[in-house]
């Protein structure tokens, strides 16, 4: 039955079905992806966060850094680190001016630039499953419209008037429907999943920069 809709469509209305096949199979292929990329940053995250509270050497904490690639709080703690280093590296060589013009608000705009850059990261793809959630019922629909008017048209010149000249017409030109709404809804909800996931590592982030934040300025911006 499939087969034979698709065989008795129009050049446009197939090329409609085609186009949103291909969306459904770039969607999935993008859900899968994120699916894993999102999997290791919460994984790779929560067994850092356990690293850095059972640590007591920054060092130690940055070199182990290195095996959580995966991890955004990992990147985050790094780029806090290496402006620590920075600044601490100035006060022990009596460069006062520049530890007290930046200290804490230093360390704290190159956690906020890593921040940044790593919600980037995850958000990347995200904006092509919302485009394929948002176009891809009204491109169905606009085949089937197409479909319909064709449909209609060849009643024109049909040589009886009844709903059987067009119901074959109609119920083929339905399906591009049928296709954007499938193309449509999996992306919705993948999108509507990773935008979540990325919110809460977003939170983690910050959640972990203040922590930061507060250790390097007990102890090591005094």
């Amino acid at each position: 039955m499939i087969e034979h809709l698709f065989s008795g469509t129009g050049p446009v209305v197939l090329a409609v079905l085609w186009l949103l096949i291909g969306c459904s199979a770039a969607a999935w292929g993008i859900t899968f992806y994120k699916l894993g990329q999102i999997r290791r940053a919460r994984k790779q995250s929560e067994r850092f966060v356990e690293v850095f509270w059972d640590s007591n050497s920054l060092s130690s904490i940055n070199t182990a850094s290195l095996e959580f690639k995966q991890s955004p709080v990992a990147q985050v703690f790094r780029a806090g680190y290496q402006e620590l280093v920075r600044l601490t590296r100035g006060k022990r060589g009596d460069d006062e001016s520049e530890t007290e013009l930046g200290g804490s608000a230093n360390v704290e705009r190159a956690m906020r630039r890593a921040t940044n850059q790593e919600v980037t990261k995850l958000e990347r793809a995200l904006t092509f499953l919302a485009t394929i959630a948002s176009t891809a019922p009204f491109i169905g629909l606009f085949g089937t419209v197409w479909g319909i008017m064709n449909a209609f048209r060849g009643l024109s010149t049909a040589q009886t008037s009844s709903i059987q000249a067009v119901a074959p017409g109609i119920s083929e030109a339905l399906i591009a429907t049928a296709v954007g709404l499938a193309a449509a809804i999996p992306a919705v909800v993948a999108f509507n999943h990773f935008n979540r996931e990325v919110r809460v590592l977003h939170a983690d982030m910050d959640n972990f920069s203040s922590e930061f934040l507060n250790i390097a300025e007990r102890h090591f911006l005094k």
